[in-house]
């Protein structure tokens, strides 16, 4: 069982991080071209909204009512009654953002007034942003009816196809940022218009899969369908609890229009250099074990998807903990290496490092909800994180209204305020991922096999061999400004393959070995972690 999900780990990641090295390649292009002030800004926000309600109803509530959906028509009934309920989701669901879309584009000014209210003291910027979300509100229907497509390709073993699928997104907005929108008098307007396109070109390509495999083929309205309505019922309570973090960074986004000009692009770029590691595994890991904790789900293996969700839980804490430790310990030289170049200047550069360090702190805890978020959408249950997403919103936006709102509004244009919003960020995905846990013990879902205890001792070792590394060859922040680009990329490639050769060699002589993180059943009764 384990050579399957390694495998499918491994391809998710590698097509992910794909998307990522394309996705960083594209915000390298927004900085040198662009930069951090009024237009990124106004881009930012124009695209935040509809990517808000694409992780809503793509990769957030839709997929997590959908997936387990489809996986027990997959497993309990015939090959036609899974091709209805694709039909009818995706025809529903097409009608129903259709509505949503043209909604949103009629009633743009009240939703940047409502998302970015400090736009409003600048009318230009104000009604550049609106003009923007115009274009980009569209990408929300098209976006999400590819999530669908994606769902339905990955609950059938098709991870390839879906995650490559963003890597093309990526290139066609490097085009229209690189070289369409320098040659147009209103750059941000052809940017917007980059992000319309790149959601037709995502939905375009995942489409002739699904026919091919017989799965789709004339989508309609069919809300009285019981697996359409089922899917519905899921995803209502789903809608918040999945997205938490999104809404959280939202509502980051409105009170960071308060702020310095160039802050929004600051938690951007910054939230951007996190969302590597991130998408690159903990996604990818939460990708693929979802369909196969709904699948144990669907066949009464609780032995199967508790083992499932405990090698998961090794798997992030050997990996994501290093890339915690390194985000920290090279934010100025990663954000240097990455974005200064072009308009991108050196206050911007320590301004978004400010971000990415308290952006860092919370990367652990942004994985683990990945990953034990499936553990109750693979059972249907999406009450629970709703009311524990609920909770971590509570806790994130309280420190926000009581700390840096007043300071937003005493001190407006102090630089450094935008990373007490990421830092806070850190804080509610902590609280949400610590409560997910827990109820998973408590539910007696969740069972650790043997060895955390020497496994927790050795990742600790190995980070400390390559902290005291990144630290003393890394150097300060002003050394890799005074760089030029080869030797920032010179000494990075250095640091990454020393840092992680020495992380994984350490484990090794520690005596970690590959198949030790198999997965492999649990017993039968509960027992804590062995840390």
């Amino acid at each position: 069982m384990s050579g399957g999900f390694f495998k499918s780990t491994s391809i998710v990641g590698a097509f992910t991080l794909l998307s990522r090295v394309t996705g960083l390649l594209r915000d390298m292009v927004y900085s040198r071209m662009f930069g951090a002030g009024v237009l990124m800004d106004a881009f930012l926000v124009a695209f935040k909204i509809p990517n808000f309600m694409r992780r809503l109803f793509a990769e957030g509530a839709f997929s997590q009512a959908f997936v387990p959906v489809v996986s027990e028509y997959k497993v309990q009934r015939p090959h036609d009654e899974v091709r209805e309920l694709v039909d009818g989701a995706a025809g529903t669901l097409a009608w129903f953002l259709t509505v949503v879309t043209v909604v949103g584009v009629i009633a743009a000014p009240l939703l940047v007034l409502l998302f970015a209210p400090g736009f409003r003291v600048d009318e230009g910027k104000f009604d550049l942003t609106v003009e923007m979300l115009r274009w980009t509100f569209p990408y929300l229907l098209f976006i999400s009816l590819a999530a669908l497509a994606a769902g339905v390709l990955n609950s059938y073993g098709k991870f390839a196809v879906p995650a490559l699928t963003s890597t093309l997104m990526n290139l066609v907005m490097i085009v229209f940022a690189a070289w369409i929108a320098p040659s147009f008098e209103r750059p941000g307007i052809v940017l917007a218009i980059g992000v319309f396109v790149a959601g037709v070109v995502q939905l375009a390509f995942q489409v002739p899969f699904l026919v091919k495999m017989g799965l789709l083929r004339r989508p309609r309205w069919r809300w009285s369908d019981e697996g359409v309505r089922k899917i519905g019922r899921l995803m209502l309570p789903a809608i918040f609890g999945s997205s938490v973090s999104q809404v959280a960074l939202l509502l980051d986004v409105l009170i960071a229009s308060f702020l310095a000009t160039g802050s929004i692009a600051w938690l951007y770029y910054a939230d951007r250099l996190m969302e590597f590691p991130l998408g690159v595994f903990s996604i990818a890991l939460a990708t693929v074990i979802l369909p196969g904790l709904a699948a144990h789900h669907a066949s009464q293996s609780p032995e199967r998807f508790t083992a499932t969700l405990d090698w998961a839980l090794r798997l992030v804490v050997i990996v994501v903990l290093p890339a915690t430790a390194a985000l920290i310990v090279l934010s100025g030289p990663l954000t240097v290496t990455i974005f200064h170049y072009g308009k991108f200047d050196e206050h911007d550069v320590r301004m978004a490092s400010l971000a990415l360090t308290a952006y860092a702190t919370g990367l652990l805890a942004f994985s683990m909800v990945k990953v034990l978020a499936p553990g109750y959408f693979a059972r249907q249950d999406t009450r629970t994180p709703v009311r524990i997403g609920i909770q971590s919103l509570g806790v994130n936006m309280s420190l926000n209204l009581l700390v840096v709102l007043p300071l937003a509004l005493i001190y407006p244009d102090r630089p450094g305020l935008h990373a007490l919003l990421a830092l806070n960020n850190a804080i509610g995905a902590w609280y949400n991922s610590t409560m997910l846990y827990r109820g998973l013990r408590k539910q007696g879902v969740l069972h650790h096999a043997s060895g955390w205890r020497r496994m927790l001792w050795q990742v600790v070792a190995g980070n400390a061999v390559m902290i005291a590394f990144l630290w003393f060859v890394a150097g300060d922040t002003q050394r890799w400004i005074d760089m030029g680009a080869w030797s920032r990329a010179q000494w990075m490639t250095l640091l990454v393959v020393g840092g992680g050769g020495l992380y994984f060699g350490t484990l090794y002589v520690l005596g970690m070995r590959l198949h030790e993180v198999r997965v492999r059943p649990a017993g039968p009764r509960p027992s804590a972690p062995q840390a």
